[in-house]
């Protein structure tokens, strides 16, 4: 690319960056935790006609994904979940299409006590910009959008079709970007700026949620042996499943991309209910479990594994009998995905990086979930997981670093420009 053209371009996102962070603050103020969507989604709509991009809203419908293999159990009723899209298209299309993705929703706060400040109040602080949904995922749901924005600042257009794309629903299932993939939207790259420490994400894990319940039998505690513990019971399945988790995480090295990953598969028992009366013996207890699956793994074929362990193990603690463990899925049943080595649009995202980091693109594995497995492995679209330098995601005091922030708009811009090519404006 043009020395000029590519200076102009990195100039125009510094010149709105103030207003790309106040932005990205008002992004943070909207509590877009699951469920709660709607109005983020009216701002990023409303955001896409003002740049004149064709929008479409629609609202996830169970039965236009339900039958497709990357479907997840949807946890709460879809009737305020609306993905949108601003499409860019040129007259004539010269260049190489592409997808800006982002999600919207975030994970709820926990004790707001155990925040410094509130957690849907932005802080800046040392470089650092805090907020729930700082990082994961609304600094690079701005950056796509300011990339895009710095490309017509520095006098061109794109010479192929854009689709920014703002769905929901990435930290449960990964059903709005199936939806978005099965209403017909696809490019010839997809790009979605992660909190990814300013590297490429090479592989990722799948992930299945599932509940287990366990039956107890209830008895005063004055006679606690004639009861039988549904909470003393529940103790005994997470072992259990923590000895599935220490064999797969034996098998890492069968995996590329894992083999120096320190525990890449994680079993997180992520909720506890149970129990009726602290005087009786508890006669029910639910856990709801995340466990992840390495990429090339058939989810149905973990699943069985999964349900086998938990009821061989239980059978052989205390024999066949009515109180055995029922398991049930709940959201996430997502294949992992591998982004294949050497292809064109990860040379063109190296180039830009390398032009604005000065130094290589590295890549990596991750043992988190991420909407590009819903891309590759349904769309054979090169996926692109890059972005910002975050802290404690899903965490207290959730952060993300500003200044990578800056680097990542950048770059994207850059990977827009020549990825799509330029057109200058008349």
């Amino acid at each position: 690319m043009n020395r000029e053209v590519a200076q102009a371009i990195t100039d125009a996102v510094d010149n709105a960056f103030d207003r790309q962070l106040e932005f990205t603050g008002d992004l943070i103020r909207c509590p877009s935790v699951r469920g709660s969507e709607a109005a983020i989604q009216d701002r990023i709509e409303q955001e896409f006609a003002d740049r004149g991009l064709e929008t479409d809203r629609w609202r996830i419908d169970e039965e236009d994904i339900e039958d497709h293999v990357g479907f997840g159990p949807m946890t709460v009723p879809y009737d305020e979940d609306f993905n949108i899209v601003g499409s860019y298209r040129p007259a004539v299309s010269q260049g190489r299409s592409l997808i800006l993705q982002g999600h919207v929703d975030v994970v709820p706060t926990g004790p707001l006590e155990n925040w410094t400040t509130p957690p849907f109040e932005p802080r800046v602080e040392d470089g650092w910009l805090y907020g729930r949904g700082a990082g994961d995922m609304k600094a690079g749901l701005a950056a796509n959008l300011f990339a895009f924005d710095a490309i017509t600042a520095a006098g061109f257009s794109p010479a192929a079709p854009i689709h920014l794309q703002s769905v929901v629903e990435e930290e449960s299932t990964g059903n709005g970007a199936l939806s978005a993939l099965l209403r017909g939207y696809t490019g010839d790259a997809v790009l979605i700026p992660e909190p990814e420490e300013n590297a490429l994400v090479r592989t990722n894990v799948g992930v299945i949620w599932f509940t287990v319940r366990v039956e107890g039998k209830p008895s005063h505690v004055r006679e606690m042996s004639k009861g039988f513990n549904a909470f003393d019971a529940t103790n005994d399945v997470i072992a259990d499943l923590r000895t599935l988790e220490a064999d797969w995480n034996g098998q890492k090295d069968r995996y590329p991309g894992f083999e120096d990953v320190d525990h890449p598969i994680n079993f997180n028992v992520g909720e506890i209910s149970g129990g009726d009366w602290p005087s009786n013996v508890p006669s029910w207890c639910e856990i709801s479990v995340r466990a992840a699956i390495y990429p090339g793994i058939d989810p149905e074929q973990a699943w069985e594994e999964i349900q086998e362990h938990v009821w061989h193990a239980s059978i052989a603690r205390r024999g066949q009998d009515s109180r055995l463990p029922r398991l049930e899925r709940t959201g996430f049943f997502a294949a992992g995905y591998r982004l294949d080595e050497g292809g064109e649009a990860e040379a063109v995202l190296g180039s830009a990086h390398r032009d604005v980091f000065g130094q290589p693109l590295r890549s990596f594995s991750t043992p988190g979930y991420l909407d590009g497995r819903v891309y590759t492995n349904y769309g054979s679209m090169p996926t692109l997981t890059y972005g910002p330098r975050s802290l404690d995601i899903h965490a207290f005091d959730e952060r993300v670093h500003i200044e990578s922030v800056r680097n990542i708009t950048k770059t994207i811009a850059l990977f827009i420009a020549e990825w799509c090519g330029l057109k200058p404006l008349k």
